[in-house]
């Protein structure tokens, strides 16, 4: 497997590639487009230039997270047939630059949500943190979206985008007629129109869970557990119709035996992607962002990791949320040192695993 490291940017991340470059065990980037509107072709000549600043920093590029899919797409409008198009024409631009797995979602409005960026742990560190009680109690998404962007301070968090956090009236208003199946026959005919592309420049998709998994806000959500994923599968039977599997997203549900969940896929060789982290469920619906050690969350990232060795994973994996340690101040969930050490700690794992397989 590859260890690979999520990165913004030069012009949005205040991580330089140089810093990733020295961490054990890197070998690349997983980047995006930020400043594009989803449902927007993304320029190869950018594409081209981004894959040189990468490559000369020592760094591949061959994940991008994400290309997000317009909500057009996610409603099943007419509007979508253009940007589908649009996707197809992305896809093929990004198989120039040499990318082989694109991780997205189909979260409708909303990407992955927390209701505190910035909570102090007993050590003094400040980590992101989940409270479904909070969720319950309000009453205006927009005033909710408005004071979650505050506390970016002068970062953007990835998903939640000015442009879409600005109509989020209309959005919900759209939303009200859509049924958790139709946002599955939606999720289809967008897998259908684009997998035939993917299979030709040999890109593989890869779903990312819904996070949390569960509904939010009245917004259905279709990916989420094992059964909904085998359905995403099953939907459009092709080896590029694969998945990102977030330990954080699905694991925040109890019900979700990650374990089981990755042996399941992993046997079918539809895990494109891996987001490896820990976090700890403080009660259901209540978590919040720990170490990715195994003894400060609910995770046995050990057993995690063997069930990825033991079905033959050869994909990429990233850290993913860290806490921000040491006073660094930078994108939340983001930050270097706390991703660093994450990676450490997997390497770790990786290396018990592999001796002890010899």
């Amino acid at each position: 497997m590859k260890m690979t490291f999520r990165w913004y940017g030069s012009s949005m991340d205040p991580i330089p590639l140089k810093y990733i470059r020295q961490i054990p065990g890197i070998t690349g980037v997983v980047t995006s487009l930020m400043d594009l509107p989803a449902g927007e072709v993304w320029p190869l000549e950018r594409l081209m230039k981004l894959k040189q600043e990468v490559n000369k920093a020592g760094l591949e590029l061959e994940v991008i997270e994400s290309v997000n899919v317009h909500e057009d797409i996610k409603l099943g409008l007419a509007s979508r047939e253009q940007y589908i198009e649009n996707y197809k024409e992305t896809i093929r631009n990004l198989k120039e630059i040499g990318v082989k797995v694109i991780c997205y979602n189909f979260m409708p409005v909303f990407d992955w949500t927390r209701t505190s960026l910035d909570r102090v742990l007993s050590d003094g560190s400040n980590t992101m943190s989940y409270d479904q009680d909070i969720i319950n109690k309000i009453t205006d998404p927009q005033k909710f979206a408005d004071e979650i962007q505050n506390q970016t301070g002068e970062f953007e968090m990835a998903g939640w985008e000015p442009e879409r956090m600005a109509e989020l009236k209309r959005l919900f208003q759209a939303y009200e007629t859509v049924s958790h199946e139709q946002l599955k026959e939606n999720l289809k005919y967008f897998l259908e129109a684009i997998l035939p592309v993917c299979e030709e420049c040999d890109i593989k998709m890869a779903m990312h869970p819904d996070d949390p998994p569960w509904d939010i806000f009245g917004l259905p959500r279709i990916a989420n557990s094992l059964e909904s994923f085998e359905e995403i599968i099953s939907m459009a039977d092709s080896p590029y119709n694969c998945i990102t599997l977030c330990t954080g997203s699905l694991g925040s549900n109890p019900d979700n035996h990650l374990p089981e969940i990755i042996r399941h896929f992993g046997r079918k060789k539809r895990i494109a992607f891996v987001h490896a982290r820990n976090l700890k469920i403080e009660k259901p619906g209540k978590f919040y962002e720990s170490s990715h050690l195994s003894r400060d969350g609910s995770f046995d990232m050990y057993e995690i990791m063997k069930a990825l060795n033991e079905t033959g994973f050869d994909g990429y994996i990233r850290p993913d949320h860290g806490r921000m340690i040491w006073d660094e101040h930078g994108r939340a969930g983001y930050g270097l040192f706390d991703r660093a050490l994450g990676i450490a700690y997997l390497n770790g794992i990786q290396e018990s695993i592999e001796k002890q397989k010899k």
